[in-house]
């Protein structure tokens, strides 16, 4: 029930967001989310390295292209502007806190990466939300990513045996995994009918099933970082989830692949 009940109001709560909230409002959310994240990736990046006030810098600086997508909407928008500004910023940052840190290339490096993983992958959520479908398939990615997250949990708790990658994360196993994706495009199947996603059943299936291991790529993406750094969550904000990061690493690695197909493809 921990986990059970905070999942469906979450879930609920971000589904009346993409239906209801107008772009402006979802870009809010989104990069309150972004900024959020950011501060839990520089706490596990930076352990006991950085003051408070360096945590809320570098969240900023890593949601810098979160903030720079609220022009999502105009043709001229390109994401790559919100990365070069970010990377800017962290070069910024490093020169001025150079002499501070036993080494400011590390400090560089996962600064870096804190850009890409949440700046990034999250502002293609509003390139997503711009779309003229982009209400329907941003449901229809979310439903994917989250019923993948749920099977592979209750699958892999119930019958799973064979471990996935147990030096990353011990507690994923095989049986899991193969129990998400087929969950993902179950449930893909069914949300493409109630919201009339536009694309025909085999696409569907082909999309929902890539998406589901895509997400699973990008739990582990965490879960490296977890592991390197010595943190079982990002957080703990959500009761019986961990932290935002905990639960939106799937979502924002899959975005930018869906943007992209539909955009390349001419859905």
């Amino acid at each position: 029930m921990k986990r059970t009940v905070p999942g469906i109001l979450l879930a609920a709560a971000w589904l009346l967001l993409i239906l209801k909230g107008s772009f402006l409002l979802f870009w809010a959310v989104v990069l309150l989310i972004g900024l959020i994240g950011s501060r839990e990736y520089s706490k596990m990046a930076y352990p006991n390295l950085l003051y408070e006030t360096d945590r809320i810098i570098l969240a900023v600086i890593f949601s810098v292209p979160i903030i720079v997508a609220v022009f999502a909407q105009h043709q001229m928008f390109s994401v790559s502007l919100g990365v070069l500004l970010a990377f800017m910023a962290m070069i910024c940052y490093s020169l001025y806190h150079y002499s501070r840190f036993e080494n400011p290339l590390t400090i560089l490096n996962r600064g870096i990466l804190g850009i890409l993983f949440v700046g990034f992958l999250a502002s293609h959520l509003l390139m997503l939300r711009s779309l003229t479908d982009g209400i329907h398939w941003l449901i229809f990615l979310s439903a994917i990513t989250a019923g993948t997250d749920t099977c592979a949990y209750y699958i892999g708790c119930r019958w799973g045996k064979r471990k996935l990658c147990p030096a990353i994360s011990p507690n994923k196993t095989v049986e899991g995994a193969i129990g998400g994706v087929i969950g993902g495009m179950t449930i893909a199947v069914a949300i493409s009918l109630i919201f009339r996603v536009p694309a025909g059943f085999f696409t569907i299936l082909v999309l929902s099933a890539f998406l589901s291991i895509l997400g699973m790529i990008g739990d582990l993406l965490e879960s490296i970082i977890k592991r390197g750094t010595g943190f079982k969550d990002s957080g703990t904000l959500l009761r019986g989830h961990g932290g935002i990061l905990d639960r939106v690493d799937s979502l924002f690695f899959t975005a930018p692949f869906l943007y992209y197909i539909l955009i390349y493809s001419g859905f």
